[in-house]
């Protein structure tokens, strides 16, 4: 009986619904570790310096102590909507996957997530900014970063990114198709210990996976929803002639063509991290933080 019902809980934390975000935690945290494992122990010297400031910006219930904590920053604050509810739109930009793409759409007065990572990016790299300012920045742009690798943050069907499209995930159902790349999916693509996403990539590699800008990344991201995720959840090569079931299913099949789609974007929103980082703190002299001057 005793295994009986231990068997019943673990079958029920199986099919408990996923919680929706710009990528779930795990794999945000992988980007940041990555780009971590890819700059100079400088750039790394600096971006400690800016975290050791983190009681400034009031954010106590959504620590800021690591990259990896700047990569969910983003994420945990908007449980705040009346202090940083002005930042929803800035997770995404998603264009219809069925017109042409248009860069300067959808993004009214900078409020899409292209237009926030170059913003955050120069101002994390404005020195003569106050450190508090240029650390909420660095949150700011190595979680969107992230955001815009993530196919379903710039394709869209008519159904916000996939999000009311209810799918399953091979045997877990309830799911939505956003939820799914953004939960259960990425963490399959990098989780194998085996072959590790967070580690020192090769020249080569960073030329082959890396480079770009952030509206690159976004079309990117927007092909891959146009000709991979909504193709392969629905079963057809065409999406677009007429409207798409509001249900669907991934199979084990369909699982496993996505995860190397999966994994490489994640690899490279931490490479790409790692060039912005580098770029915004380029050589110079570091400051650490006077603790005098704090009190």
């Amino acid at each position: 009986m005793k295994r009986l019902v231990l068997g019943f809980a673990a079958l029920l934390a199986l099919l408990a619904p996923v919680q929706a975000g710009a990528w779930g935690a795990y794999a945000h945290r992988q980007t940041a570790s990555i780009a971590l494992a890819n700059v100079s122990p400088q750039v790394r010297g600096k971006i400690r310096a800016l975290l050791a400031r983190e009681k400034d910006l009031g954010t106590p219930q959504c620590p800021l102590k690591t990259l990896e904590d700047a990569a969910v920053w983003a994420d945990c604050v908007r449980g705040e909507g009346w202090r940083w509810g002005y930042t929803a739109a800035w997770h995404y930009r998603t264009a219809p996957i069925c017109e042409v793409f248009d860069p300067r759409s959808s993004c009214a007065g900078g409020n899409c997530v292209t237009a926030q990572i170059t913003r955050a990016h120069r101002i994390l790299a404005d020195e003569s900014l106050p450190a508090a300012v240029r650390l909420e920045a660095l949150a700011f742009m190595v979680h969107f970063a992230g955001d815009v690798h993530m196919p379903l943050h710039s394709g869209d069907k008519d159904d916000k990114g996939g999000n009311d499209r209810e799918a399953d995930y091979g045997i877990k159902p309830g799911l939505n198709l956003h939820s799914i790349w953004d939960g259960p999916l990425a963490e399959r693509a990098i989780s194998d210990p085996a072959d590790p996403v967070a580690r020192a990539y090769t020249p080569a590699e960073r030329a082959e996976l890396a480079g770009g800008k952030p509206d690159d990344w976004g079309r990117e991201s927007w092909e891959i929803a146009r000709s991979f995720v909504y193709p392969t959840a629905f079963d057809t090569q065409n999406v677009c002639p007429g409207p798409l079931p509001d249900k669907t299913a991934l199979t084990q099949d369909d699982i496993e063509r996505a995860v190397p789609v999966a994994r490489r974007r994640v690899v490279q929103a931490g490479l790409r991290i790692a060039d912005l980082l580098d770029s915004a703190f380029a050589p110079g002299p570091l400051v650490v933080p006077d603790e005098r001057r704090r009190r």
